[in-house]
Order: C-alpha cells, then structure tokens, then sequence
C-alpha cells in the first residue's frame, strides 16, 4: 500500500541527519509520495507533511511533489474532499519546503503548462510563489523579475477577449489571472516603496527594474489589444481595472511621469545583436503608445499628471505614439492611435497650430499613415474616423502650415479620392479668404 511504503521511507529518514539523506531517499520518497496522491490518499499524505517530526524532510524532499500535485488538483472536481487535501498540502509546501527548490519547481510547472490550462494554472500557482519569494535572502529582485516574466510569456500567447460577451466568458480566465498577477506583486511594489526613501541600494533598485519591466509588458499585453471603453452591463471591466493597477503601480515607483515624458529611443539598452536591439525598440514603442493612449484618452492617472503643459506640446509628445499605432493593422491597435491623436487635437484652437511644426519628422509621418487607414483599413468606421481626424488635423495649422501640408499630401497620397479631397481644401481655403 502506497501509504505504507511512504511511512517506511519517513521513519528511515527520521534518524538520520539532514546532511546524510541520498539521491535514493529522495526518489523513493518522490515516488511514494505520488502514488499516494495518485491512488487517493491525499488525507494522509497531508498528515504526514504536518507532523513536527517530519519537518526536516519536508523541507528537503518536499518540493518533489509539486509536479503530481498539481496534476491532482486538475484531476478533482471543485467540491471534491481529495481537491481540498491536495490545497493545503500545496500551502503546507511553501510554508516548509527549502525556498530556493521550490521557487525553481514552481517555475518549471509554469513554463511547463500550455493552452486552455495556462491561468488556471498560473492563478494556482500564484500564492505558494509569493509565499516562497518573500522567503528569498539572496537574488530576490531576481528571482521576483524571472517570476514575472515567466508567467507574462506563458500568458501572451493567448487570446485577449474584446467583445462585451467575450469579456464577460472569459473563457480562458485571462481577464482574472491578470488581475490576480497584480496582487501577487504587489508586496514586492511595497517593499520598493517602503524602501525608496531610506536607501538606494543596489537590491531595491534592481528590484524596481524588474517591477518596471512587468508593467512595461502589460501595456503591451494584454492593455494595447484590450478593449477599454466603458462597457453597459459590465459593472467591474477586468481590463479597465488591470489598467488601473498598473498605472497605479508605475506611479508608486515614481516612473508614470518621467515614462509618460520619455523618448523611446533614448530608453533603449545596449545590444551586441541589432536583431534584439530592434525587438526591444518595437516593444518599449509599442508600451508607452499604449500609456500614452490610457493617460490622455482613458485618463488613467491623469490626476498625476501636470497641467502646466501647452496643447501643442502634449501634441508633439505624443505624435510618435500616435506614428505608432497607426502602422499597426489590428483593430484594436488602430482605434487607439486614432483616439488618441483626435484627443490630443480636440485640446487644440482651430489655426493655432504653428507651421514649424511641419519640421518635426512625426508630423509629416502621421498625415500620411491617417491616409493609408482612410484608403487601405478594410474596417469601415475607422476609414471614416481617420477622414474626420485628417480634417481636424488640418484645421489645426495656420495658413502657411495648412499649403504646406496640402502640397505634402498631394505628393505622397497617390490616391484620386484624397487628391480630390486636398484640392477641396484648397479652394475652401482661398474662398475663406477672399470673404
């Protein structure tokens, strides 16, 4: 009986000391272990996890289950008794097992999950993680950073829900687990914060980073293909709370202003390999477009923000994000870039808009990827949008600045429905002033 074999080991293992067990002690007990929750003894296995006498083995042998366990506590229903032993022997192996073994196990059960079982796996997971990291003496912001990236890349795989009904199904439970990944950092924001004021040690810092690299890859995902307007019947929007946590945590290490603030390409690391250079550009781009989009559309944190700012200026900030996102052919990606630079321009008076701005790079860049969605973009309420946006955009400039886009326009569009559009202008334009 698989009981009786596990009480066998455990008594040998009793008299010796923690430096004596073997290679052999430690499959035996493995193996013992997993046929006693394969074969539904789960009640007992637990008592023998909690028994005092037992403490040094646990702590040493313990993490061995981790990987039958899990299996487990897929393998029972909800209500099922066996389920609710497998649990807490779950949190019984966080509280006593050697920290460094079980956060490496922990983490090969994430990496080792895939498709429908990923965030159930992932929100299991989460707690007994926690548990074992605050535990962690050395390496902590390293491990915390390893942790957290594990579990954003078993995530971006899957589908991010963006309907009404998709949302509310949340079929995969992506909507929940990132809600549950936010909790999980948050005792690791309050030590950065706790800590900020008293010292800047290298830990803190290095652990700051690895906070900000978590919340730099939420914005990329799932927040930049989320759907975040105000949705009728859904009182608590998943999505629209993430967001919320996140800005909130940027804001607690003190970097939601100087990120808002910052030009991409000033942030990026050094790369020996160009080919990585370029994927960090493309990420980091794709993350503050999406900050931008939830500040200055959404208003995420806006509160925080300055208003010292000119309309002008927050539009010139805010243009290569905007470049950004309307080189992207989803959607959801699209919409964002469109709301954003109508937000930006609806801050502005008609001919307020200086013609020198038409030397900055981005300004030139937009208008022309604002035609390629009104020509190209198969959806037809942003081919609209992006029309009514052009308009704004032009009645923006002064005089001199709105010939000096027209002659741009006509050059570049290739398109006889926008030429016909430009020429429109035009001859408003010379009607406005000779009235």
């Amino acid at each position: 009986m698989a009981v009786d074999e596990l009480q066998a080991i455990i008594q040998r293992c009793q008299i010796l000391e923690e430096a004596d067990f073997k290679g052999e002690d430690f499959n035996l007990f493995q193996v013992a272990g997993q046929k006693c929750l394969e074969d539904g003894y789960a009640a007992q296995l637990l008592e023998v996890i909690q028994n005092e006498k037992n403490k040094v083995i646990i702590k040493n042998m313990g993490w061995n289950l981790l990987s039958p366990l899990v299996r487990c506590i897929f393998m029972y229903k909800q209500e099922d008794d066996k389920r609710e032993h497998c649990l807490k022997i779950l949190d019984q192996l966080a509280q006593l097992c050697n920290p460094k073994e079980l956060f490496l196990g922990l983490l090969e059960q994430i990496e080792q999950t895939s498709g429908e079982q990923v965030c159930q796996t992932v929100m299991l997971l989460l707690q007994p993680l926690q548990t074992v990291l605050l535990k962690l003496q050395n390496n902590k912001a390293y491990s915390v950073g390893l942790s957290l990236a594990m579990i954003m890349n078993q995530l971006a795989p899957l589908p991010v829900p963006y309907t009404k009904q998709q949302i509310q199904e949340d079929k995969l439970g992506l909507c929940q687990c990132c809600n549950a990944v936010v909790d999980f950092a948050k005792p690791f924001v309050n030590e950065v914060v706790k800590n900020m004021d008293k010292s800047s040690e290298y830990s803190d810092m290095e652990l700051k980073e690895e906070l900000l690299k978590f919340c730099m890859k939420s914005l990329k995902y799932p927040l930049l293909t989320a759907q975040l307007e105000h949705l009728e019947g859904i009182e608590e929007h998943p999505f629209r709370h993430f967001a919320t946590e996140i800005i909130d945590i940027l804001w607690d290490l003190r970097e939601l202003i100087p990120l808002v603030f910052l030009h991409r390409k000033g942030r990026n690391p050094h790369w020996e390999n160009q080919e990585f250079a370029d994927i960090e550009q493309k990420n980091s781009a794709d993350s503050l477009a999406c900050l931008s989009y939830l500040m200055f559309v959404q208003h995420f944190g806006i509160d925080c923000f300055p208003v010292v700012f000119s309309p002008s200026y927050l539009l010139q900030r805010n243009m290569m994000h905007i470049e950004v996102l309307l080189k992207r052919t989803e959607e959801s990606m699209l919409s964002k870039g469109l709301d954003l630079f109508e937000s930006c321009l609806l801050r502005m008076e008609d001919n307020s808009l200086l013609h020198q701005y038409l030397e900055f790079r981005d300004f030139i860049n937009v208008p022309q990827d604002l035609v390629k969605v009104m020509t190209l973009c198969p959806i037809e309420h942003l081919r609209k949008k992006s029309l009514n946006i052009l308009q704004l955009f032009i009645d923006k400039f002064d005089t001199e600045g709105k010939y000096t886009l027209f002659r741009c326009l006509l050059k570049t569009s290739n398109h006889a429905g926008v030429e016909g559009y430009i020429i429109k202008n035009i001859k408003d334009q010379i009607h406005l002033s000779l009235t």
